[in-house]
């Protein structure tokens, strides 16, 4: 008969992929919504740009606060909180009569998602600490897995010709019953009471999170300037341009499903140099290849190379002893987003001074940079 500690061992790791799950699934249900609030509230490209940024500028803003929060309060406290917000909010996106009225629901629901993108990773480090063994890029896969049930999901149901609003009442039903089901095995662990709220990252948590802001910088050029470059510079017909990025998802998801296994035998600091090589690798192959197929083998060796660098960061991030887990997590998670959101803009900057391709060979080398910088960070 299996001994309840050891229940009560894997029922948190089962509610902490839950706990990766839920934001990405949340995530990923609002991008097939995008149509529908552009067409309802009547936006432009440009308008809808800014408005959109209020679901990045809500995350960032939300997850400082998440830490401290989570180590008054705990992380099962803080992570119900920011679900509900996100629970509430999703509906609204489907009925958002006015940008204003859109920019203030996604800055709610950027709020939760990223508030739960902090704590999960503070929840997954003490899980995984205790577990004795890496666990975190199974961790992150649940987030991948999220992102494409989420999004599958909300297509097909779509497709159905439901109304936005049922459809997203649907998800939010989803999202409320994994919540209710993962709850009770989340942590509750707080810091000491006489524990900093805030406090500028330094040392080795910089370090780890400047590597982070790289890192996410890479995948967010996949995410944002793949299909672009395939259809501008390789001349692959639009609608067969988002066949990079699936091929960089698939990749990554199946990567990070095996990736325990991969960073238990060779480290983390190996991990991360050799799949920062593989990754600057698929980058330059996608960059140059004049041949389709060898471009998605660029894409899938990028997600392949990157898919255990950022949970390999964060589990370093949880060994160091800089500064407290309610600290260090949130400053690594904030830089590390700043990179999703920063990271397209600055391609697309450089692009315009140069090009895309020169623009895509700079994040490969920046990948290289990011597996030589590793190894001189200890935590």
């Amino acid at each position: 008969m299996t001994s309840i500690p050891t229940r009560l061992a894997r029922a948190q790791q089962y509610a902490t992929r839950a706990a990766f799950f839920l934001p990405g699934f949340a995530t990923a249900a609002w991008a097939p919504l995008v149509p529908f609030a552009k067409r309802r509230t009547a936006l432009d490209e440009g308008s809808l740009g800014l408005v959109l940024l209020c679901l990045g500028a809500g995350s960032l803003l939300a997850m400082p606060i998440a830490g401290m929060l989570a180590a008054r309060h705990g992380c099962r406290a803080v992570m119900i909180a920011t679900l509900v917000m996100v629970i509430a909010s999703l509906p609204l996106l489907a009925i958002a009569p006015s940008p204003s009225t859109l920019g203030l629901a996604l800055f709610v629901f950027g709020a939760g998602v990223g508030a739960c993108d902090c704590v999960m990773n503070m929840q997954a480090i003490m899980v995984e600490r205790d577990s004795g063994r890496p666990m975190m890029s199974g961790f992150h896969a649940f987030y991948s897995i999220g992102g494409a049930v989420g999004a599958g999901a909300m297509t097909a149901l779509l497709a159905l010709h439901l109304s936005p609003w049922l459809v997203c009442l649907l998800a939010s039903a989803v999202i409320a019953a994994l919540l209710a089901i993962s709850l009770p095995h989340w942590r509750t662990d707080k810091a000491p009471s006489d524990a900093p709220l805030f406090a500028v990252p330094h040392g080795v948590v910089l370090a780890i999170g400047v590597l982070c802001f790289v890192a996410f910088l890479a995948e967010g050029a996949v995410l944002d300037w793949s299909a672009v470059f395939l259809h501008e510079v390789q001349q692959v017909d639009p609608s067969r341009a988002g066949l990079g990025y699936l091929a960089f998802a698939i990749a990554m998801t199946v990567t990070r499903l095996v990736g325990d296994g991969v960073v238990a035998r060779l480290g983390r600091h190996r991990s991360i140099l050799i799949g920062s090589l593989i990754a600057a690798t698929g980058f330059a192959l996608a960059t140059f290849a004049s041949w389709l197929p060898f471009a998605l083998c660029g894409y899938a060796l990028v997600g392949l190379g990157c898919a255990n660098i950022v949970p390999a960061l964060f589990s370093m991030a949880g060994n160091q002893k800089v500064m407290p887990e309610s600290l260090a997590i949130p400053a690594i998670t904030t830089l590390g987003y700043a990179g999703v959101l920063a990271g397209p803009a600055l391609i697309g900057f450089v692009a315009q001074a140069s090009s895309l391709v020169f623009a895509f060979s700079a994040v490969a080398v920046t990948l290289v940079c990011i597996g030589l910088a590793a190894r001189w960070v200890r935590a």
